[in-house]
């Protein structure tokens, strides 16, 4: 996923995914083989209660360059947003941001913090209301060919980012999205069904990462445990 001369882009909410990647790969950096660049991205949507500006002073310190881009996107999508759920379109817009910062700054990779939790929930979205064999892909190019997009994680489940952030003491940014709390999604919904299904299956996300890996690439596979998350 990650070539000598890569200038990598961080998508950072301030949750515990994302915090827990910029110290993997800040951590990757030391060691790595191959000389990287790593910087972070934080869109802020303008929603009461968001508030990353305290993570500034953090990331100084981690020697990471911090970019901060605000759009109100709660209130964009009162007026533009078309059939979609805001979660949705919310996603779209930042994703179009961060392609714009990274042409901008001349990152050639942006880095996502999405696991196998994410995919295995995408994958069920596609199947129940999108009647396609779909999730989010582990390493790809834009639809333009000028930025790669990779999420490290797939092969980590939320549990451990979970615990990893904790155990790290990352300063964790609580999500504060209305939006997100005002009924429940269908990301949520699946989320609930597959925590049902793994209490009685206990190789469930094992035989759905099966499934999954022909999808969830374009090239080469990332390969299992080049990222220690332990």
């Amino acid at each position: 996923m990650i070539g000598a001369g890569d200038r990598i882009l961080l998508g950072v909410s301030g949750g515990k995914d994302s915090l827990s990647l910029l110290h993997i790969l800040n951590h990757l950096r030391s060691y790595a083989p191959v000389r990287f660049e790593l910087a972070v991205l934080t869109v802020d949507p303008e929603v009461p209660g968001f508030d990353p500006q305290p993570l500034k002073d953090y990331y100084a310190s981690l020697g990471i360059a911090w970019h901060y881009e605000q759009q109100p996107l709660l209130e964009q999508a009162q007026t533009h947003m078309d059939g979609d759920a805001f979660c949705a379109y919310c996603s779209r817009m930042k994703r179009g941001i961060m392609y714009r910062l990274c042409r901008e700054y001349g990152y050639n990779v942006l880095a996502l913090g999405q696991h196998l939790d994410d995919l295995a929930e995408s994958l069920l979205m596609s199947l129940f209301h999108g009647g396609q064999l779909r999730t989010m892909k582990a390493h790809y190019t834009n639809q333009a060919g000028d930025v790669r997009i990779i999420r490290p994680l797939v092969y980590c489940r939320e549990r451990q980012m979970a615990d990893f952030a904790m155990r790290a003491e990352l300063p964790v940014i609580a999500d504060s999205c209305p939006a997100c709390f005002s009924k429940p999604t269908q990301r949520e919904y699946m989320k609930t069904l597959l925590a049902r299904e793994e209490t009685a299956h206990r190789h469930l996300f094992a035989n759905i990462l099966h499934a999954l890996k022909p999808i969830m690439v374009e090239g080469e596979l990332p390969q299992p445990g080049r990222i220690d998350v332990e």
